[in-house]
C-alpha cells in the first residue's frame, strides 16, 4: 500500500543528445559474426534481467551454501545454464551497473566508482553522452522498466525515464538506511517513473510485487519487454523481515545470529524471485522469456556473506570481490542443468540477450556475446584480456584507484594504492594464495603495460557532474 505523497520531480528535464558518430555493428560483435536465435517472422524474446546486490559466490543452495533454502534460484538455475566463471566489472555497486546497463567498461561510461549523495563521496557521474542498452532496446520496439535500485544518478540527466527507460518503480539511490522506510541520509528516492512516492512494506516484498504487476500488465502485448529487476537485497543493512529470520534460527542449529539475518535476507529474495517466475509462467510469457541472474559484485565478509573457496570479498579485486554466481535461462533455446566455464562479465549480459534477440547495437562498445556458449556451441575467449578497477576516496583509497587485469592463467591486481602489484595463476592457483610477482617478472611487465593502458584510456572520460562554468 502506498501513502498519498507523490510531487513532480524538483528538477528539470533536459534533453540530451549523442554527437559522437556510431559505428553500425552486430549485437556484441564489433565484426558482425555473431549467430542469432530469431527466425524471420517470429516475435523477439522478452528479457528479464534480475540483479542481486552484493550476494556471495557461495550463498545459494545450489552454489554450495548448507545452512541455506533458496529453492527458487536453485530450480533457476537447473532450468537453464550456471556459469562458474562470470565476472562482475566492479567489485563495488555503481560500477558494475553502469557496466551491465551499457555494455562497456564502466571507467569508458564516467562511473570508474561509487555514485553517491554527497558530492565530497561522489566517484561517478554517467556520462549524458554514454548510449546505454535500454534505450537500444527501446529503439527496436522493447518496451523497459527498471524495477528496484538505479545507483546511477539521483537527478536529471541520469535518471531512469530519461536514460531508456519507458518505467521506473523503485529507489534512485545508493543502499537503503531501513529497508522499511527506504530512506538514505534522511532522503526519499523512491521513485514511481517521474513521481516520489512513500510506499509501506519491506523494499524485497516492494520490488517484487512491482515486478508482478509489470508482468501482468504486459500480458497480451504484442511488444516484447525488457525488465531488469534489481533488489538491493542482501545489500546492508543485514534486514529481513521478523518471521524469515526466526525460520532461520529454529532451522539452523548452531548459526550465529549474523549469519540468521543474512541467510533469512537472501532467502527472502529468493522467495520474491519465485513469485516473479510464477507471474511469468501465469502469464504465458515464461517460453519466450530470457531470464537472467546475477549479482553486481561478491559478498560482503563481515556481514557472514559467503564466497565458497575464493580470496576476500566485496571492495576487493581478489576473485572472492569478483566471481558471481550467474545463471541464463531460455526455454527451448538452453538445455536444462548445462554448465559452462566460459570467463564472461556483467557487460556481457545485453548483448547476448540482444544478439538472441537480433537487436543490433549501433555504437561501439566492448561487451561480447556469449550467445553460442548457451546454444551449447564452441566458442573462443570472448577477450584476451579483462579489466576490473575501481576508484574510492578515503583513507583506505585516497581518490585513487585499485584494479586487475586477467589474461589467460594469468591474474595481476593491485588491492591497495599502498602496496604492491600481485601476480597469481588462478588456473593453477584459485584461491590465490602463491604470489608470483617476484618470479616471472616479464609477465608482470606485460600485463602492468596493458593495466596502465587501460586505465589511461578510462582517464579522457570524465566521471564527475560538470559545475556549468563555476
Amino acid at each position: 500500500m502506498m501513502r498519498g505523497r507523490y510531487r513532480p520531480w524538483h528538477v528539470a528535464m533536459v534533453i540530451m543528445s549523442t554527437t559522437c558518430a556510431l559505428l553500425p555493428c552486430r549485437p556484441g560483435l564489433s565484426d558482425g559474426h555473431t549467430t542469432t536465435s530469431v527466425e524471420s517472422g517470429s516475435k523477439r524474446p522478452n528479457i528479464v534481467l534480475i540483479l542481486a546486490d552484493d550476494l556471495g559466490y557461495g550463498d545459494l543452495a545450489c552454489c554450495g551454501a548448507k545452512d541455506m533454502r533458496t529453492p527458487h534460484l536453485d530450480a533457476l538455475f537447473k532450468q537453464g545454464m550456471q556459469f562458474t566463471n562470470f565476472y562482475a566489472n566492479c567489485p563495488v555497486c555503481s560500477p558494475t551497473r553502469a557496466a551491465l546497463l551499457s555494455g562497456r567498461y564502466q571507467e569508458l561510461v564516467g562511473v570508474p566508482g561509487v555514485i553517491r549523495t554527497h558530492a565530497e563521496n561522489n566517484w561517478g557521474y554517467l556520462n549524458p553522452n554514454a548510449k546505454i542498452l535500454p534505450k537500444v532496446a527501446q529503439e527496436n520496439g522493447y518496451h523497459t522498466a527498471i524495477v528496484g535500485k538505479w545507483h546511477l544518478g539521483l537527478e536529471s540527466p541520469n535518471t531512469p525515464t530519461e536514460r531508456g527507460f519507458d518505467h521506473l518503480h523503485g529507489f534512485l539511490g545508493d543502499m537503503m538506511d531501513d529497508y522499511y522506510n527506504h530512506r538514505r541520509h534522511g532522503n526519499n528516492y523512491m521513485y514511481r517513473d517521474k513521481q516520489e512516492i512513500d510506499p509501506e512494506g519491506h523494499a524485497t516484498d516492494l520490488f517484487t510485487q512491482w515486478s508482478v504487476d509489470y508482468l501482468n500488465e504486459r500480458t497480451g502485448s504484442d511488444k516484447p519487454f525488457l525488465l531488469y529487476l534489481a533488489y538491493n537485497a542482501p545489500h546492508t543493512p543485514i534486514q529481513p523481515p521478523e518471521e524469515w529470520e526466526q525460520k532461520v534460527l529454529a532451522r539452523e542449529t548452531g548459526i550465529t545470529a549474523a549469519r540468521a539475518k543474512l541467510v533469512a535476507l537472501i532467502e527472502h529474495m529468493d522467495d520474491g524471485i519465485g513469485k516473479v517466475m510464477a507471474a511469468l509462467k501465469s502469464n504465458g510469457q515464461a517460453e519466450n522469456t530470457i531470464v537472467v541472474f546475477t549479482s553486481d559484485n561478491g559478498g560482503q565478509l563481515d556481514v557472514g556473506a559467503n564466497n565458497g573457496p575464493l580470496r576476500d570479498g566485496k571492495q576487493s579485486v581478489y576473485e572472492g570481490g569478483l566471481k558471481v554466481a550467474t545463471a541464463v535461462v531460455w526455454p527451448g533455446k538452453i538445455k536444462p542443468g548445462s554448465v559452462s566455464d566460459l570467463r564472461a562479465m556483467s557487460m556481457d549480459i545485453l548483448p547476448t540477450a540482444f544478439a538472441a534477440a537480433d537487436v543490433a547495437i549501433p555504437h561501439p562498445i566492448e561487451g561480447r556475446s556469449f550467445l553460442q556458449t548457451l546454444e551449447g556451441k564452441s566458442q573462443p575467449a570472448l577477450r584476451q584480456q579483462m579489466f576490473f578497477c575501481r576508484r574510492e576516496g578515503g583513507p583506505r583509497y585516497g581518490g585513487k584507484t585499485i584494479e586487475a587485469v586477467i589474461d589467460g592463467p594469468w591474474k595481476l591486481l593491485h588491492n591497495s594504492p599502498w602496496e604492491p602489484l600481485e601476480l597469481y595463476n588462478i588456473e593453477q592457483d584459485p584461491k590465490e594464495e602463491n604470489n608470483l610477482a617476484k618470479t616471472n617478472q616479464p609477465v608482470l611487465n606485460r600485463l602492468n603495460a596493458a593495466m596502465r593502458a587501460q586505465l589511461q584510456r578510462g582517464g579522457q572520460i570524465p566521471w564527475q557532474k560538470p559545475n556549468n562554468g563555476e
